[in-house]
């Protein structure tokens, strides 16, 4: 069994320097029903937001440049993925929502792309992991193009990865059970890559939620920054506890913490992520979860923006990162499959030795 799930490669995306805005993402509070065309609203340096935050009727379909996603049960959730054919280092600032139900405003994930999930809900954080087959979700799945990445919250000029990318869910505890209404996660990561997956959205109504959802650990992975037992093949909903936050370890009885590296610096972490104690699990059959999912296209132009009717997103909530973009949005250059190759080459054997089996 797969103690730990694959590590998506995160090619850094701190290569290019990129000054820190003033009203960073992460302390952005926008209220579900009061979502603007566009949070972000930087024209500077990785230029300025892709796509939108108001997502509707109006924008649903495989052109949608939706970029605010819901991540809610473990039949009703969103990726981020480009929205053409690309690496996730080349995109990161301008991914977009695929999610697993239509009526969000968004992409849909391909029929056959999810191919073995689990969904972790801890007292802190919703936790999904799994398989997929990438290249549905416009993922190049060339080897040496393949360097995967993370995506989150922070971005390297605090806009975020996807750049100005809203995530919401229903599901935290503090939302008392009400299916209707949808709370702002403002810190989650998200690695893919390698054909896995893993993200992490966390409630910030508790007190750790900042660490639990650290994004400052791009550069080793899922096995890391969301231990977990996923299989190829499995789809099942857990309870568990929340995990150490990524970087903390006990030692001889002292709780220490690593601190990732520079680039250029291979990152050796030292010691053994193992995921949170889980119970509860139920499995089900994929068939009668994405039963919504129709055979849809992966790739097609870019739709026409929403039409803005007063402040109110309506439809899903979206995701967003920092992790692994190439250079910087619409200033990429080579600059990411420098990084990504220079980042495969000096990882080989750290990264792919922490893929566990038991």
């Amino acid at each position: 069994m797969v103690a730990s799930l694959f590590i998506a490669l995160a090619a850094s995306s701190y290569a290019a320097a990129q000054s820190f805005v003033s009203d960073p993402l992460i302390d952005k509070v926008v209220p579900y029903t009061a979502i603007p065309y566009q949070v972000d609203t930087h024209t500077a340096d990785r230029g300025p937001q892709a796509g939108y935050n108001i997502c509707n009727s109006t924008t649903e379909g495989q052109t949608s440049m939706c970029q605010t996603a819901l991540v809610n049960h473990l039949d009703d959730f969103c990726l981020f993925a480009p929205p053409e054919l690309s690496t996730i280092g080349d995109t990161e600032g301008e991914e977009v929502a695929w999610c697993t139900k239509p009526g969000k405003g968004t992409r849909l994930i391909p029929e056959g792309t999810l191919q073995g999930v689990q969904l972790v809900q801890s007292p802190g954080y919703i936790q999904i992991a799994g398989t997929i087959d990438q290249s549905k979700l416009n993922i190049q799945t060339t080897p040496e193009l393949d360097f995967g990445g993370e995506l989150d919250s922070g971005g390297q000029d605090g806009r975020g990865n996807p750049i100005g990318g809203l995530v919401y869910s229903n599901a935290f505890p503090s939302n008392g059970g009400k299916n209707d209404s949808f709370e702002q996660s403002r810190h989650w990561t998200f690695f893919i890559g390698g054909n896995t997956f893993c993200l992490k959205i966390c409630d910030d109504t508790q007190p750790n939620a900042a660490h639990l959802c650290e994004h400052i650990y791009d550069r080793v992975g899922c096995a890391y920054n969301a231990p977990n037992n996923a299989q190829n093949g499995t789809f099942e909903r857990c309870e568990g506890e929340d995990m150490m936050p990524v970087g903390t370890y006990v030692s001889n009885g002292q709780t220490l913490t690593w601190t990732q590296p520079p680039e250029g610096v291979t990152p050796v972490p030292p010691y053994t992520p193992t995921p949170a104690a889980s119970s509860n699990c139920v499995t089900y059959a994929s068939s009668d979860l994405f039963s919504q999912l129709a055979t849809v296209g992966i790739s097609g132009t870019i739709s026409a923006g929403p039409q803005a009717t007063g402040g109110s997103g309506s439809g899903s909530g979206g995701s967003s990162g920092s992790g692994t973009q190439s250079a910087a949005g619409s200033n990429s250059t080579n600059a990411a499959s420098a990084r990504g190759i220079s980042l495969v080459a000096g990882l080989s054997g750290v990264i792919f030795s922490a893929i566990f089996f038991a």
